[in-house]
């Protein structure tokens, strides 16, 4: 069994938890780890690249000029050439590692589904933490892409921990993606082309996520949101 975890980083280094992620490549060492480098313009690559050299089971792509997230994962995702599984997880570790494996092992028995997302729901008694500004817009944007996009009840389309069978990944990464920050819609709209969302998709609520830093979505990019979610679909009905 093989599985890929794809994490883009892009000038990253005032947040990179070396021992962290050294703790995360020694135990779960039977995983492949493909660090994408999205063009840093700091000294990002080279913490990578440390990496690579201390854990034979972690690789680096690079990328010269900065392309943006979902550029990054999917230049990532067709750069496998073999694999069970490949799942894109955000540098920030936001998500425990601990929690992306419970996504893994779900996924590895229950082949039905073909893509298993992480949901950061704010419930008695988890550790999810999250200020009071993103919770509230994360609920007005899953309300419209649920009930205007998707058509299917969606809880978190954004959350940094997924897990999808190679087969699927290879399809719905094959072209590029019309937002930088969207992308996760679009690989649903996607995937909804070819089969009923609500059987082979499953969303599952994380135990525990913690906010870290700041978004690095740009004010430009937040005023296009509405313009691109418009776009996604339109290209797909």
């Amino acid at each position: 069994m093989k599985i890929v975890i794809v994490i883009p980083f892009y000038n990253e280094v005032n947040r990179i938890d070396v021992e962290s992620y050294h703790k995360i490549f020694a135990k779960f060492s039977t995983y492949h780890f493909l660090l994408v480098n999205d063009g840093s313009s700091d000294t990002t690559l080279q913490f990578l690249e440390r990496f690579k050299e201390k854990f034979s089971n972690v690789n680096v792509l690079n990328f010269t000029v900065n392309v943006g997230k979902a550029a990054a994962i999917r230049n990532g995702v067709l750069s496998i050439s073999e694999a069970d599984f490949i799942c894109y997880y955000d540098a920030d570790l936001a998500t425990p590692m601990t929690e992306l494996e419970k996504l893994i092992q779900f996924s590895i028995t229950n082949s039905t589904y073909k893509f298993v997302m992480g949901a950061r729901i704010k419930l008695i008694g988890n550790g999810v933490k999250r200020s009071l500004k993103r919770h509230y817009f994360g609920r007005i944007f899953a309300t419209i892409v649920s009930q205007f996009i998707l058509k299917v009840p969606i809880y978190d389309t954004q959350c940094g921990a997924k897990v999808i069978q190679y087969q699927i990944a290879k399809q719905i990464f094959d072209a590029p993606f019309i937002s930088k920050w969207l992308f996760d819609v679009e690989v649903l709209k996607r995937l909804q082309q070819f089969y009923d969302l609500k059987e082979v998709v499953k969303e599952i609520p994380l135990e525990n996520w913690e906010e870290i830093g700041n978004s690095k979505i740009k004010f430009g990019d937040f005023l296009r949101i509405p313009f691109q979610l418009l776009q996604i679909y339109s290209k797909y009905e």
